[in-house]
């Protein structure tokens, strides 16, 4: 087997079909906060496979239960009770306070689960999204993402879907309309750059959606499961969504998704499915996952490490000869904005030993696993300082 970095880039380069520009480098271990390359460099990352690996690479809660129920059974199909799936869709009515869940495989698959939803319960077929949004590259989850280098080569796209500036509720209560199934926002805009939008922004939202029989919809797919310094975005605001998408954090890096809904939403049997969604071993993962959380005390350590971090790139008042213009966030999701297109950050801070990425062109991006210690946030500020 081929461990070397030359030889994996070339297999790569001939037999898998291209939709991303790969980084020059190919990770084999990680721990907590830190990965190793094929060369046995070490990195501290905080990236967490864009806000996965809430709990640290390879914790040894996680680590373990996956493979005990790999030796146990790892799928059935839903034809069938799944213990797991019944344990965590309990364990998810408690931290979420949704009622009831459906599982799926990844955050744009928990998308179009839950538009199908808002249309089948409400009997209306349009959506109202945010400008910047992104909510999935599948074609219903697509058209919610108001991305023209995505959406473009992919038109017509589904209709129904109109897009508004992101924190104006106003704007939205313009645009909804008696046949508007649901209101889909981020309660932070992850791939925009983190906007945080006004603490009253959400719960006016809530209220509109209210009043006009309409259902409101969150993509807690980046922002959940103690990322922003509670379990949920949603729990800054203290209001209850009608439908929430999750993904990502919830099996600590073992593809799943979800949607968690009000009680009195429901689906008819035969409405929406999935052959692989909750099977034994992804639900063990996300149990894990949980207990992992709560047990380590990630979501508090979220907060305060978080809060660390900003003040430390505060400090900064540039990267890589970039000026900086703000740092924002919530817990250990932290943008830093820069005055200037700043994507070579990425590869200098990598040579340095520390995995960033920048989105929105100009906007470095911080979501490392939740376990990093304030001892790897000085490191990875004072790389930033030198690059």
């Amino acid at each position: 087997m081929t461990s070397d970095l030359d030889s994996i880039t070339k297999l790569d380069e001939k037999y898998v079909l291209k939709t991303y520009n790969r980084q020059p480098v190919c990770f084999k271990e990680g721990n907590g906060a830190v990965l190793t390359d094929t060369a046995g460099k070490q990195y501290i990352d905080c990236v967490a496979g864009i806000a996965v690996n809430n709990v640290g690479h390879c914790h040894p809660l996680v680590a373990e239960a996956i493979a005990e129920q790999a030796h146990k059974l790892i799928h059935t199909s839903n034809l069938y009770y799944i213990e797991n799936q019944a344990l965590l869709a309990e364990k998810l009515a408690g931290v979420t306070a949704l009622e009831r869940t459906f599982f799926c495989n990844s955050g744009a698959e928990a998308i179009e689960a839950g538009m199908k939803l808002a249309r089948r319960v409400t009997k209306r077929t349009d959506f109202i999204a945010a400008e910047d949004a992104f909510h999935g590259r599948t074609m219903g989850s697509l058209a919610a993402t108001h991305k023209e280098q995505y959406q473009k080569p992919f038109r017509p796209l589904m209709a129904g879907v109109s897009t508004v500036l992101y924190n104006d509720a106003d704007a939205i209560s313009s645009a909804i309309t008696p046949n508007t199934a649901a209101v889909i926002l981020e309660p932070i805009q992850g791939e925009a750059g983190i906007r945080i939008p006004d603490d009253a922004y959400l719960r006016a939202v809530r209220d509109i959606c209210d009043d006009n029989g309409t259902l409101l919809m969150l993509d807690e797919v980046q922002t959940g499961f103690g990322r922003t310094g509670k379990w949920f975005a949603k729990d800054h605001y203290q209001i209850k969504p009608d439908i929430m998408a999750m993904a990502k954090g919830i099996g600590a890096g073992f593809p799943m998704g979800a949607i968690a809904v009000q009680k009195d939403l429901r689906f008819e049997a035969g409405d929406h499915g999935t052959t692989f969604g909750g099977s034994p071993l992804a639900c063990a993962a996300a149990l894990a996952s949980i207990e992992a959380i709560r047990a380590d005390g990630l979501i508090k350590k979220s907060e305060t490490t978080g809060r660390y971090l900003m003040e430390k790139l505060s400090q900064l008042g540039d990267i890589g000869g970039h000026s900086i213009v703000e740092v924002r966030g919530k817990g250990l999701m932290i943008g830093v904005e820069c005055a200037t297109s700043c994507g070579d950050i990425v590869d200098k801070a990598r040579e340095a030993g520390v995995i960033v990425n920048v989105t929105d062109g100009n906007v470095v991006r911080f979501v490392p696993p939740l376990v990093i210690t304030k001892e790897q946030v000085d490191t990875v500020v004072d790389v930033l300082a030198d690059i």
